[in-house]
């Protein structure tokens, strides 16, 4: 066993354990985003709160992924379709422009 099969190994164990705890502690650590950005928001005087709100908004939307079965990632293999625009086929998913509706 190599070191890339045991880094592979260590980085398996380590998203593992981070999805059961996202799971087990999804709503805590959702009120604490929001406690985060309430003080990041009191502490800037609302000079940022349109930033504040997005980035708190795109870390609940990780949290949210976090767990899920296998989410489709950029460069990542995978096979078969086209989903939210990026073309999926046996060997990379490659970000395309979603088509036209």
């Amino acid at each position: 066993m190599g070191l890339s099969d045991t880094l592979k190994g260590a980085l398996g164990q380590a998203k593992e354990k981070a999805t059961e705890f996202a799971e087990k502690h999804n709503s805590t650590i959702d009120s604490g985003l929001d406690k985060v950005g309430e003080m990041a928001d009191k502490a800037t005087k609302g000079k940022y709160s349109d930033k504040i709100h997005t980035g708190r908004d795109k870390a609940k939307e990780a949290l949210d992924k976090v767990g899920q079965e296998h989410p489709v990632v950029e460069g990542e293999t995978v096979g078969g379709d086209t989903v939210d625009g990026a073309t999926v086929d046996r060997e990379t998913v490659e970000k395309q422009d979603p088509p036209a509706s």
